[in-house]
């Protein structure tokens, strides 16, 4: 038999990142253990404390490559010259092509609840750090101000909520029905955020009644 292949330590960090995302995903940050990640990974506790120094500084990195690279695929798909309804469902398609291809990201940065105090300032931070990158992509887009109703940061975040709301709960339903493909996904967000804010692009808003 050959020699095994002595791996890279760029490929066993990789390898504990999948094993670790799996983990937070299937039992949430305080149900993964490192001796845990350490087996799934195919390593020793101490190999895994070599790349990183706490399970706290896994899950921040995890969580902080994740936002990271969806934040990306705003910048890379939504700016440019076609038509809006183009754009917008181009950037879509990506995020969800990205949730597809990370299919513990959805659970681990969407739905899992530590009850730590420290993992939860650290996803308020980053999540506040996606805001602020994303507001003034939204900002450019035309009609964005009316949803909320004034070109301000404080309506931009507001608008921003609904669609990180949609896009969220969408991957987080995807993650227990699998089978559904990918442009169905992508059909429901666009029925649910573009059909509303075409309107209100072209000036149609909600206002409430007059009081009686």
């Amino acid at each position: 038999m050959p020699p095994k292949k002595r791996l890279t330590a760029e490929a066993r960090r990789d390898l504990i990142e999948q094993a670790a995302s799996e983990l937070f995903a299937e039992r949430g940050y305080r149900g993964a253990s490192i001796d845990e990640i350490a087996r799934r990974s195919g390593v020793s506790p101490p190999v895994v404390y070599d790349h990183f120094e706490s399970k706290l500084a896994l899950h921040r990195h995890l969580v902080d490559r994740h936002y990271a690279e969806l934040r990306q695929v705003w910048r890379d798909n939504l700016p440019g010259t076609e038509p809006q309804e183009e754009r917008i469902a181009r950037s879509f398609d990506a995020w969800f092509a990205y949730i597809e291809a990370h299919p513990f990201a959805a659970r681990m940065l969407f739905q899992d609840t530590t009850g730590d105090p420290d993992v939860e300032a650290g996803r308020r931070e980053v999540a506040a750090e996606s805001r602020a990158i994303i507001r003034p992509l939204m900002g450019q887009e035309p009609g964005a101000h009316n949803i909320a109703g004034a070109p301000d940061d404080e309506s931009l975040d507001m608008a921003w909520e609904v669609v990180r709301a949609v896009l969220q709960g969408l991957a987080l339903w995807w993650s227990d029905h699998p089978g559904v493909p990918r442009e169905r996904i992508v059909a429901t967000a666009m029925n649910s955020i573009w059909m509303g804010f075409e309107r209100v692009r072209r000036g149609e808003v909600w206002r409430p009644p007059p009081p009686s």
